[in-house]
């Protein structure tokens, strides 16, 4: 009996060679097919806007294709380990690797090895691109594909509230004090909820306190008229602080401005628990990847030696995909504050490692 953990060096590096060119074959193709029918989705709003043409199709697609690789690589590692293991199986492989006195372990150990380096590739991709791509196309989508923000960081699309008043924002640029609205509309209203004011500008710098608006177009509600006012400050109580914890999309913040975010959020009194599991996601949903061999092991090792490989193929794909449904379902709880973070991002995890190394060890070991 071999104590060694990984087969010889040769061995070794045959098996992670084979899985990981069959991993990137499968990515680009999942990638290309995908890129394209969102391209067919987006391309009638992108062009819409008066100006945008050929180069604001590339540009999408640079910002929408970090996106797509990190959402189905996970589901590219399970893939390419079903195709990997049935070709082995297939081809007496894995027969003649157990017939050399290796164990099951031994033949999974380069691929889970080869899937724990991508998963640690997978976790620096994220957070030093598909964050950046995330934020910069929000902000993009948030002026409908017209100018692109120069500040990768801005947000769109905010909605305020200072007391009974509101105020939206298209987009904005700087921070702290020096934040600018960018198409800026404020509701005035009356005790009862309804609308008495309504102010838009294009431009809303901070006023410290409030924010003044710019050569605003004034609609008087009960008047029903229409006035140009040179400047005015309105909603003294909503604060660069305030707008800065008002919208943290996690998608789009790495794993330490994110922290910060939450710390923000915490000494507001504002409710965290969507933010905390989205930080704790960041890091297993990459190493979903380290699942993926253990979870696709049954194509290789069958309950039984029946040659049915397209059915075991099947199973282990289910497991994957299980996996995946699990893991979506546990974030969504942990999202409203049914699971704690730590238990909605990990828990599925861990239930299908014990999963697929009690089916492993109770069938082959």
């Amino acid at each position: 009996m071999q104590m060694e953990f990984f087969p010889s060096r040769t061995l070794t590096w045959y098996l992670a060679r084979l899985f990981v060119t069959r991993i990137f074959a499968v990515l680009l193709m999942l990638v290309l097919v995908l890129q394209v029918l969102d391209l067919l989705g987006e391309s009638g709003d992108i062009l819409a806007y008066p100006g945008n043409g050929q180069a604001q199709l590339f540009y999408y697609v640079t910002l929408r294709i970090p996106q797509l690789i990190a959402r189905f690589l996970p589901y590219s590692v399970l893939l390419a380990t079903i195709i990997t293991l049935a070709t082995l199986n297939q081809n007496s492989e894995v027969i003649s690797m157990k017939a050399a006195g290796l164990s099951a372990h031994q033949v999974l150990a380069p691929l889970i090895l080869a899937a724990l380096v991508i998963s640690v590739g997978s976790f620096a991709f994220n957070e030093r691109v598909v964050t950046r791509a995330s934020a910069m196309l929000d902000a993009w989508q948030g002026v409908k594909y017209g100018p692109i923000p120069k500040d990768s960081a801005a947000r769109a699309n905010l909605y305020l509230a200072d007391g009974r008043d509101l105020m939206m924002a298209g987009s904005l640029d700087g921070s702290g004090n020096e934040i600018v609205l960018h198409n800026v509309t404020f509701y005035r209203r009356d005790d009862n909820g309804i609308i008495t004011e309504m102010l838009r500008a294009e431009n809303a710098p901070f006023a410290n306190p409030g924010w003044r608006f710019e050569n605003p177009v004034l609609f008087d509600v009960a008047k029903t008229t229409t006035s140009r006012l040179a400047s005015v400050v309105v909603a003294p109580g909503i604060t660069p602080a305030k707008i800065t914890i008002s919208k943290v999309d996690a998608d789009s913040q790495n794993i330490f401005e994110l922290s910060r975010s939450i710390e923000a959020m915490k000494v507001a009194g504002r409710r965290t628990s969507e933010l905390e599991a989205a930080w704790w996601h960041k890091i297993s949903g990459p190493f979903a990847s380290v699942l993926m061999p253990l979870l696709g092991a049954v194509t290789a090792f069958g309950l039984a030696r029946s040659g049915q490989l397209l059915i075991r193929a099947v199973i282990g794909m289910a497991l994957g995909f299980a996996y995946f449904v699990l893991d979506n379902a546990a974030l969504a709880m942990g999202n409203f504050g049914g699971y704690p973070p730590l238990i909605a991002a990990w828990a599925p995890f861990m239930l299908f490692a014990l999963i697929g190394e009690t089916v492993l060890i109770r069938t082959e070991e």
